[in-house]
């Protein structure tokens, strides 16, 4: 009885620190970025992707959740902050919906596994890349209109996510590898 409590605590700590790392390394993939207006480019997607393919959907959804309501509490973890406001204030911004992808995207990165083809992989994360922007275009279309959306909420970053997807298919069984210690 005291082993298996032990060994549940144990298994609870390492996903809570799972979780925060994730979170962490979220806040530094926001800060890592091409200064583009109204939504910057950041390795957030890649990041976003890169989580629900090692941790699974379950622990990504929970990393996002997290890196969300540290934000929302007012924890400068988002691209533009605190420089550009903090919390609510923020996430209601042009970036707000790219934000609320974050969770559909890495739900379906949770599901690339070893046992899936290429191509499979490369829908998988392509699918959970588009996620991000089907949220985050219309947002920022009904912010600033249609246009502004095209040109800077896709049509700047089409070859960057391009890139981004690349490196995630040819590292995938090495992320996945990873996932058979959690």
């Amino acid at each position: 009885m005291e082993l298996t409590k032990k060994l549940e605590f144990g298994n609870i700590l390492k996903k809570i620190t799972l979780v925060i790392f994730g979170t962490l390394l979220l806040t530094v993939s926001a800060k890592i970025k091409v200064p583009f207006y109204p939504v910057p480019m950041t390795m957030q997607t890649f990041v976003v992707v890169m989580i629900g393919i090692t941790l699974g959907w379950k622990l990504g959804i929970a990393t996002v959740f997290a890196y969300l309501l540290e934000g929302l509490i007012g924890l400068p973890v988002f691209a533009g902050t605190p420089e550009k406001g903090i919390g609510l204030t923020y996430m209601m911004g042009p970036t707000g919906g790219y934000l609320i992808g974050f969770i559909t995207s890495v739900f379906i990165a949770g599901f690339v596994n070893l046992n899936k083809n290429f191509f499979i992989k490369l829908m998988l994360i392509t699918l959970s890349i588009i996620a991000i922007y089907l949220t985050g275009v219309p947002w920022l279309a009904y912010l600033a209109g249609w246009e502004v959306a095209y040109i800077w909420g896709i049509k700047n970053f089409v070859l960057a996510e391009i890139f981004k997807i690349t490196i995630l298919v040819l590292t995938t069984e090495k992320l996945l590898k990873f996932r058979k210690f959690i």
